[in-house]
């Protein structure tokens, strides 16, 4: 497609209020932007529109190629953040940033069919309902792009969605919809920043949203590479845990109980290669264990469960020793309860368990608040 309609300049548009914005999360989608643009405007003549890239800094330079394009077009925004990742919350960011009296969250791979979008806006418009949910599994709707494997468990994952949520919606884990801006921002101090399925938490986050679902044919990716892997797999379950446990336990949660598994087998392992190899005492070999397992659950945590908030420089020494501390203090409670426990009642899986949980929630929730400062 050519890129004229990038370089032409919109007639009065910076003069109107924007009806609709377009908010695109992106990481590494730089030949992605231009193209998305020319199609946006080429599908959304006569709507007042604006579109807002969310990049989470790119090292491919995706923020410079939109701030380029919104030098000559005013329509175009960019949000870059920094030492900030995840699609979840570059999209609420990105919808907050917004005046317009609609929302639209799309994807820049150029997999989400753009020329839906009149549709489901005069669906909006209409005032019958508050969301419009592209879908790719009702009749109209296609996802035979997908390759088998991927396929399969977008299905799995829909079925668990639907069977464990309630929800009705044909296709939760879409991440291409529109809505309603009031409708969004009565419930956006509800939503998650962590996590891969925005739409999905918008879903389930407040009764009553009226929803309504719109067929579309789902795409090939053109450049760039899925950002699908096991990490998005994980922040899909977690998101689940919250949703059944009515935000009693936070979807990052079960990435930190992941480390910590993690962290005993590292714990373990070393406490063996210690006690065959080095001729030393129990007590050290698992001292050594222990600060082996420390580190690595440190160093995990601060790439996964709070890599939104990653420390950095003389941030992560200052990071390792508070976590230390609280480490520490949370073995303390752990024995202290459990000990306890055995005393009253002489189970030792019961005492044993109820302490290794206390340990577990009490360095969750002292490392969010102190060491990472999460929300």
């Amino acid at each position: 497609m050519s890129l004229s309609a990038v370089e032409r300049q919109p007639d009065a548009v910076s003069e109107r209020r924007v009806e609709l914005s377009v908010v695109i999360p992106t990481f590494k989608e730089r030949g992605n932007v231009a193209e998305l643009v020319a199609r946006l405007d080429c599908t959304l003549a006569g709507v007042a529109w604006e579109a807002v890239f969310v990049d989470d800094n790119s090292p491919d330079g995706t923020a410079d190629a939109v701030k380029a394009i919104a030098c000559r077009d005013p329509r175009i925004r960019c949000l870059r953040r920094v030492g900030r990742r995840g699609l979840a919350g570059a999209c609420i960011e990105g919808m907050l940033s917004s005046s317009a009296t609609y929302l639209a969250v799309m994807d820049a791979d150029l997999q989400h069919d753009e020329t839906v979008l009149p549709a489901m806006l005069a669906t909006l418009r209409s005032g019958k309902y508050d969301l419009v949910a592209a879908t790719r599994y009702v009749e109209g709707g296609s996802a035979q792009s997908f390759s088998e494997g991927r396929s399969k468990i977008s299905r799995i994952a829909t079925r668990l969605t639907r069977r464990v949520l309630g929800t009705s919606l044909s296709d939760p884990m879409s991440g291409f919809f529109m809505m309603r801006r009031d409708a969004f921002d009565a419930m956006a101090d509800r939503l998650s920043p962590v996590g891969f399925k925005i739409l999905l938490d918008i879903a389930t986050a407040s009764e009553g949203l009226r929803i309504v679902e719109q067929p579309y044919t789902f795409g090939e990716r053109q450049e760039g590479e899925s950002k699908f892997n096991i990490q998005i797999g994980l922040e899909f379950l977690g998101l689940l845990l919250a949703k059944l446990t009515h935000g009693l336990v936070e979807p990052r949660f079960i990435f930190f109980a992941v480390v910590g598994a993690l962290g005993i087998a590292v714990n373990l392992a070393v406490l063996n290669v210690a006690m065959l190899v080095w001729p030393v005492s129990f007590m050290m070999a698992k001292s050594v264990a222990t600060f082996f397992a420390m580190t690595s659950n440190f160093l995990l945590n601060n790439s996964l469960t709070y890599r939104d908030r990653r420390l950095r420089g003389w941030g992560m020494l200052r990071g390792f020793i508070g976590f230390r501390v609280i480490g520490t203090i949370g073995a303390v409670t752990d024995v202290g309860l459990a000990s306890q426990l055995y005393a009253d009642r002489e189970v030792w899986w019961v005492a044993g368990f109820a302490g290794a949980l206390m340990g577990v929630l009490w360095n969750y929730a002292m490392s969010s608040m102190f060491i990472w400062r999460t929300r």
